[in-house]
């Protein structure tokens, strides 16, 4: 049965709030992209998310709040923690923090590891939603484990529309890139993910942050750590100088190399927060069978380019 398409409204707030009480899915717009909700303090809910993903159960879920202060109910927060929430919840980070004894948040949520990853959405329609719901929801990107993350409601349709049971469409997403992941379960932070806000933000306020020892994937403490993950169906080619037969071309900046079938454009001006808010959709447009792989230009090792590259390394990774 296909998902129900839902808008903004009052009405339809009520009736996503009804559905996902009642342990059904329902995908939503926030900042970032597009996530698939269900009740984060519900196992069955959460198993729900694995199976319409057909995502590996080691791979943590993200859970989204209402309000900062919330995270406190399901998280032990030091000062550090508290001082960078306050900083910068609502937004597009992601702690990664010691999960309380009496934490409601579904085990399986987090793959049963004693942490919990939380976020609370800059976004007037998640905060809506979130604030009627009354609960944690557990929302990773509403797409197929693996591929290319969701910006518009259209997308989600593509992916999982005979899936999950609603679809709530509030227009494409801002940023377009996943939320930056941090860790601070641990002495000293450590960057899991790079994301919405770069880490040369977080580092200007709360000094140096680590990152991940090279075999961290093997087993994820938090979402987009697999090896392969956010990938097109076509093979991928990074840093691309020169035009392989049949192939398409992610253009970034003014003057792209000539002899591909199609270009799609990250940024025309080599704007980096351009580039990151097209990047999935970019990659959806050009991922058809007529072209024989996806080439990507050269994208900058800095500020948001950073998160860029990892999405489209991990996009090109060989295919587990």
């Amino acid at each position: 049965m296909p998902a129900i398409e839902l808008s903004a409204g009052a009405d339809d707030i009520e009736e996503a709030v009804r559905l996902l009480r009642g342990g059904a899915l329902v995908a939503f717009p926030t900042e970032t992209v597009y996530g698939l909700g269900g009740d984060a303090t519900s196992a069955r809910a959460v198993a729900a998310i694995f199976a319409a993903k057909g995502r590996p159960r080691f791979n943590p879920l993200i859970s989204h709040l209402a309000a900062s202060e919330q995270a406190a109910e399901f998280a032990e927060l030091d000062e550090r923690a508290r001082e960078i929430a306050a900083r910068f919840w609502p937004g597009p980070l992601t702690l990664v923090l010691p999960r309380r004894r009496d934490c409601a948040i579904a085990l399986l949520a987090g793959a049963g590891l004693d942490t919990v990853a939380l976020r609370v959405p800059a976004h007037a329609l998640a905060h809506a939603l979130l604030n009627a719901v009354g609960r944690p929801i557990a929302a990773p990107s509403a797409n197929r484990s693996g591929r290319v993350s969701p910006t518009t409601a259209a997308h989600v349709r593509d992916e999982l529309g005979d899936r999950i049971a609603a679809i709530i469409d509030g227009g494409p997403c801002a940023i377009g890139l996943e939320s930056t992941v941090l860790d601070l379960a641990g002495l000293r932070p450590t960057l899991l993910r790079p994301g919405g806000i770069p880490v040369e933000t977080l580092e200007a306020a709360i000094g140096p942050i680590d990152r991940p020892p090279s075999d961290a994937a093997a087993a994820p403490r938090a979402p987009g750590m697999l090896e392969s993950h956010y990938a097109p169906a076509l093979p991928l080619r990074l840093d691309a100088l020169t035009a392989l037969p049949g192939e398409a071309l992610l253009a970034f900046g003014a003057e792209p190399p000539s002899g591909f079938a199609e270009i799609g454009w990250l940024s025309r001006s080599g704007d980096l927060a351009e580039a990151a808010a097209n990047l999935f959709a970019a990659l959806r447009v050009l991922d058809r069978p007529e072209f024989s792989g996806i080439a990507v230009m050269l994208i900058p090792e800095r500020g948001l380019g950073a998160a860029i590259n990892d999405r489209l390394r991990r996009a090109a990774a060989p295919r587990q």
